[in-house]
């Protein structure tokens, strides 16, 4: 379900556990902007990138369905093709995330639509870190 972003506050302070899809730590990209401040926000950061052992110091995992702990929130930085199949990751956890988050700049009505109906939030074209910043959210 799509939701007012005003609306978002109280399910967004429930996160404490962030997958961030696409992780890379290479320095003025917006994934290594975002994953930093939400570490050091006191998030659980946990990257997902299909290559890399290790981001941001922190193990990585090649797909959601590796990370051996619920998430709470799916954070993705990659193109709006890729998103329809990380939207059924996501719908393969178990627990099932509370939102799955497109950041700023992608949209996904495919992802949208594979996720309707699941009960997770979907958010599309915002920043994590932006939004959770102006609505004070800490884990």
């Amino acid at each position: 379900m799509l939701i007012d972003m005003k609306e978002l506050a109280p399910l967004l302070r429930e996160v404490k556990t962030i997958a961030v899809v696409g992780a890379v730590d290479k320095p003025g990209r917006p994934v290594d902007m975002v994953g930093r401040a939400l570490i050091d926000m006191g998030f659980n950061v946990i990257p997902v990138h299909p290559k890399r052992s290790d981001v941001w110091g922190l193990p990585t995992y090649p797909a959601l369905g590796d990370i051996p702990v619920p998430v709470d929130l799916v954070d993705v930085f990659r193109a709006p093709q890729f998103c329809p199949d990380h939207a059924r990751e996501a719908l393969a956890l178990d627990p099932l995330p509370k939102i799955f988050w497109m950041q700023s700049g992608i949209v996904s009505p495919e992802a949208r639509q594979i996720l309707a109906g699941s009960g997770i939030t979907v958010v599309e074209d915002r920043c994590t870190k932006v939004e959770m910043q102006a609505m004070g959210i800490r884990p």
